[in-house]
């Protein structure tokens, strides 16, 4: 059954067709994109654009002094501590260990292991390291939790998703494939269905922003290969109840896939520090895979991500293999062929630099700065928190009608800030990372927060609830009428003109 949304969509895909509807389109596209191509190229004439190749190779000195223009200029917003998620990390010693690890390793590729085996050491300890972390040994004698290495989040999750499918396929003989998730799952699920030919049977969440365990039970058939839980989840920071879908997917017979993306390298933490985190790993029973970004609050550079799984019968769904290639007997873990073996090495130094008591205190600053960051929200009567959240704090209007969030939001940027706006509801969130864990930085976001607050109200400027849509990546809104995918597909193009 088509949402309404669903509906008029395609009443606004059918209307494009006649011309003068076209050309009204084009030109309020044409409008919009303004905006969003300064906002993609913001260097204008700054730089010299490179469309060819040039005659003759440039100096390095010239190359390098350009770049690290580019790298001055961009790292002051989150050095200082003004950025949502995006640097976890970011300590300069921390940052000259990883970049030395890559450049160590900066040839190597882990297709080749013959020839790098260095590099498959790191891969699978890091997964091992991340594997205890998240309750392998707890998982019982049947268990033999393993796992690989990805490019990120969003690979581990297509990589599950495409092992639920295959081995549903080969097990069941299920050629119908759903998934059942909350909305609130990551936007990787829905890429992994539309890539994969899966349904997903998107599940709306309860009052306290969790996943409806109820609902979730209800759209399970016997075509479903896998239920969804986030611990937490993105928008609003909250951890589905893993446990209670467990025993679904046990009752059921189809795996769970836990995304800890955000949460895997905090949450055990943050448990072990006394805080209320309900089990959500592989000591569950019932939970068969899980992914977990070692990009994020794992504080290795930007390019790795772990998948696990509960068993190697499960994980060989993972693997591509092929024997009759004229080039050989091919295969490879993941969707990559050739990859960088420097991503994975700055990741395994990064670890090993933290280590355990490294991690604690991390996630002790972390949820500490993100429980004041709350308690500072909550004293504003104009917002409200929603959740129950640690550390991704999310907060809205506490009038929806007297109060634009968004706007407050735009406020927030004309001060230096980079949050994220999310929607339904309207909502804007804080990952709270190291940087924010500086002296100083609450107060002043809390400071902030209510001088945007106050401007906003003082500007009498009615809500765009429904009229305004906020885009992941982007600071600010677009307007949320025709195909807002179409003026998407415009500014990714947009993305790559010189």
């Amino acid at each position: 059954m088509d949402t309404g949304e669903g509906l008029a969509s395609k009443i606004f895909e059918y209307a494009k067709r006649i011309p003068a509807v076209k050309r009204r389109v084009d030109a309020e596209y044409a409008k919009m994109m303004g905006d969003l191509r300064a906002a993609a190229k913001p260097y204008g004439d700054e730089f010299p654009s490179c469309a060819t190749l040039p005659e003759e190779g440039r100096e390095h000195a010239e190359i390098l002094a350009q770049m690290q223009a580019f790298r001055e200029r961009e790292a002051s917003r989150w050095q200082d501590g003004y950025v949502s998620g995006a640097v976890y990390h970011g300590d300069p010693e921390h940052i000259a260990l990883m970049e030395k690890a890559y450049s160590l390793h900066s040839q190597t590729n882990p297709l080749h292991s013959d020839l790098w085996p260095s590099i498959t050491k790191y891969e699978a300890e890091v997964v091992s390291m991340t594997a205890k972390m998240l309750g392998a040994d707890l998982a019982g004698d049947d268990a033999e939790v393993c796992g690989a290495i990805s490019s990120g989040g969003t690979e581990s999750i297509l990589l599950a998703m495409k092992t639920y499918r295959d081995q549903a396929r080969a097990e069941r003989g299920v050629t119908r494939p759903n998934i059942v998730a909350p909305i609130s799952a990551h936007a990787a699920f829905d890429k992994a269905a539309r890539y994969f030919g899966i349904e997903l049977r998107k599940i709306h969440t309860g009052p306290d922003f969790r996943a409806d365990l109820r609902a979730m039970r209800r759209a399970v058939d016997r075509n479903t290969i896998c239920l969804v839980g986030s611990a937490p989840c993105f928008p609003h920071g909250v951890i589905d109840p893993i446990t209670e879908l467990a025993e679904l997917a046990l009752a059921k017979g189809v795996g769970l896939h836990v995304d800890a993306c955000l949460g895997g390298f905090v949450l055990p933490w943050a448990k072990q520090l006394g805080y209320d985190v309900p089990d959500f790993d592989f000591r569950v029973p019932g939970v068969t895979s899980m992914s977990a970004d070692t990009h994020k609050y794992g504080y290795a550079a930007k390019g790795t991500s772990v998948v696990l799984y509960r068993s190697k019968a499960l994980r060989r769904h993972q693997w591509f293999t092929l024997t009759d290639w004229p080039g050989g007997i091919y295969f490879s873990p993941t969707f990559a062929g050739s990859r960088s073996g420097g991503v994975s090495a700055a990741c395994w130094a990064a670890m090993q630099s933290m280590g355990r008591k490294g991690y604690l205190d991390a996630s002790k600053a972390i949820v500490e700065t993100g429980q004041a960051i709350r308690r500072g929200i909550a004293d504003i009567p104009q917002l409200k928190v929603l959740g129950d959240p640690l550390w991704v704090i999310s907060f809205a209007a506490s009038d929806p009608a007297a109060l634009d969030i968004y706007r407050v939001s735009d406020a927030m940027s004309h001060r230096r800030w980079n949050l994220n706006g999310l929607h339904r509801p309207p909502c804007v969130h804080i990952a709270v990372t190291l940087r924010h864990t500086q002296e100083g930085v609450v107060e002043r976001f809390l400071a902030d927060l209510r001088e945007s607050v106050a401007e906003v109200e003082a500007s009498g400027a009615s809500s765009s609830e429904g009229g305004m849509a906020p885009v992941y990546g982007l600071a600010g809104t677009i307007p949320a009428r025709g195909a807002v995918s179409d003026l998407l597909e415009l500014y990714l193009d947009a993305l790559y003109e010189v």
